[in-house]
Formats: structure tokens, C-alpha cells, sequence
């Protein structure tokens, strides 16, 4: 069985960015998946140092907080996953210090993300999907992390107040679904 995992970047507790991400892992086939979501506002991850000490160590050396625990589930997973809240047309920060600093350690680890399949989902209460998502897509990218297609972007327009309307967002589940059934059909032709 394949795992897919699922970050939420989101700090608000069952937002708009987790219910997006945990629609996306329910439309897995539990059969043939097993899928896990992580939201990162129960968890600490400090901002990458640029200290470059993963060169040799081989690892991150910043062991107070909970990287390495998701970093580890990252690793593991045959399929991921990455949903961010968008503020200010970017990725949420908590969520970017997480993927600096997994870049940085499967560089120089040769833990690599190499054949994964996965891709991102952005919800704004506005504008500025698109930046975060192309953020996210040049993070993915440069991972050497496949990205299926879909009918659209996987983006939301969501988080009127503090109001979870992503929930009213049909078109936006429409294309994750969609993005799913294509990320399925990778991951299945790969295995």
C-alpha cells in the first residue's frame, strides 16, 4: 500500500488550508493508499539558519523542535502533498521554514524526494493564489517531486473572516479531486 501524506501549513485550527488538504487525502482510494495529514499548527519549526552544517552532518542540526519528525513522514511517503494559507501572495512562513530546510537536508543527505508524486494546494481569501502556488511548484520542482496535472490550479478562494467557506468551494474540490485521480494513476503506473 501506498502512502500519501498530507502537510497542512495552516496555524488556524481546522481552517480552510487543513479541510482542503484533508479533502484532497479522502479522495484516495483507502484500498490501494493510506494517507496521514499533518498540520503544522500543533507542531514548532524554526526558519532554516543557512549554516550549512547538513553538508556534514547530514542532517539538520537544529534539534529542538519538530522537523525532523515530519521531515522523517516526508521521506516515508510515496506521495505528498503541501497545502498552504496565502498571506501576501506566499506560502505561510512556518510551512516555508519546514521545506527550506527539507530541501537543504535531502541535498546533502541523499535522503532524496526523487520519484515521489504529490503537488500543492493555496487557499487565499482573495488574491495571490497563483504566487504561492507557483512558490510551491518551484519547491516541488527542484525536490525532483512529479506533479500531475489537473482541470485547473489547485487553489481556493477562501477564509472570509475567520469563516471555513472552503467548504462552499466546489470548483476548488472539483480540481483537487481531479488533481488526485491523476496523482493516483501516477503513483500506481510507478510502483
Amino acid at each position: 500500500m501506498q502512502k500519501v501524506l498530507g502537510v497542512s501549513g495552516s496555524m488556524r485550527d481546522k481552517g480552510n488550508t487543513e479541510f482542503l488538504t484533508g479533502y484532497a487525502l479522502s479522495q484516495f482510494d483507502e484500498s490501494r493508499f493510506s494517507s496521514e495529514l499533518i498540520p503544522l499548527k500543533d507542531l514548532t519549526i524554526k526558519p532554516c539558519e543557512g549554516c550549512y552544517s547538513c553538508m556534514e552532518a547530514k542532517k539538520c542540526i537544529i534539534d529542538d523542535d519538530d522537523f525532523e519528525f515530519v521531515f522523517n513522514k516526508m521521506a516515508e511517503a510515496d506521495g505528498l502533498i503541501i497545502g498552504s494559507p496565502v498571506y501576501f501572495s506566499a506560502v505561510h512562513p512556518q510551512l516555508m521554514s519546514l521545506l527550506d530546510r527539507a530541501g537543504f537536508v535531502r541535498i546533502w543527505s541523499g535522503e532524496r524526494f526523487s520519484g515521489k508524486v504529490g503537488g500543492p494546494i493555496t487557499v487565499a481569501r482573495r488574491a495571490g493564489q497563483n504566487m504561492a502556488f507557483a512558490q510551491l511548484l518551484m519547491w516541488f520542482f527542484i525536490n525532483d517531486i512529479i506533479v500531475p496535472g489537473s482541470s485547473y490550479w489547485t487553489i481556493s478562494v477562501a477564509g472570509a473572516k475567520a469563516a471555513r467557506d472552503a467548504e462552499d468551494d466546489q470548483e476548488a474540490q472539483l480540481h483537487i479531486s481531479h488533481f488526485v485521480n491523476n496523482m493516483s494513476k501516477v503513483m500506481t503506473a510507478l510502483k
